[in-house]
């Protein structure tokens, strides 16, 4: 399933520390510098899809909570930072988990509070990141279909620290790299 065509995007460098070997970009984290270095790399237009590949916060809970071992496909991206409404975005790119596929929320901001968990969770979100918005966003305005993919790396509640997220990150790389190996290389 994998081309030329088809751009794999990360937004930080240690999410794609297994994928040294496959061509990528990594656009650095954040909406701002997620939206900026994925629409300088769609302006010329040979890029006909987009796959991002990532970890998020799991903000869900109860029996719909999900795995930490399980890569989602996102089907739907709203904003949790913003004062206003934010539509929910739906990336247009082919859903091939159907049985695993979740709503994210996106922020510039590393989530680790139990009151912003519940916000968030209150929106119809499942995950949280600091990207997804931005990227959809982009690919809609440039009309490139998106598909979005995340593995879960903590549960994003008072206990999660920015040390715990940079030690398992490169694990996470490794499911990653083996999702894409078996479902879209």
């Amino acid at each position: 399933m994998s081309d030329a065509s088809t751009l794999l995007v990360f937004a930080h460098r240690d999410e794609a520390s297994a994928f040294a070997d496959v061509p990528h970009l990594v656009t650095g984290v954040g909406k701002v510098q997620g939206a900026v270095s994925l629409a300088a790399a769609l302006a010329d237009g040979d890029v006909k899809r987009v796959v991002v590949l990532g970890t998020a916060g799991v903000v869900g809970d109860g029996e719909d909570r999900l795995s930490l071992e399980e890569v989602v496909q996102i089907t739907g991206v709203v904003q949790h930072d913003f004062s206003l409404p934010s539509p929910t975005l739906e990336p247009a790119g082919t859903v091939i988990l159907p049985e695993r596929t979740a709503t994210i929320a996106t922020g510039d901001v590393f989530v680790k509070d139990d009151a912003q968990r519940a916000h968030i969770s209150g929106l119809g979100a499942a995950l949280v990141d600091m990207e997804s918005y931005a990227y959809a966003s982009v690919c809609a305005k440039f009309d490139v279909p998106l598909q979005l993919f995340k593995i879960p790396s903590d549960f994003a509640d008072s206990s999660t620290t920015d040390e715990d997220w940079d030690t398992i990150v490169f694990r996470k790389s490794e499911q990653l790299r083996a999702f894409w190996d078996a479902q879209l290389a």
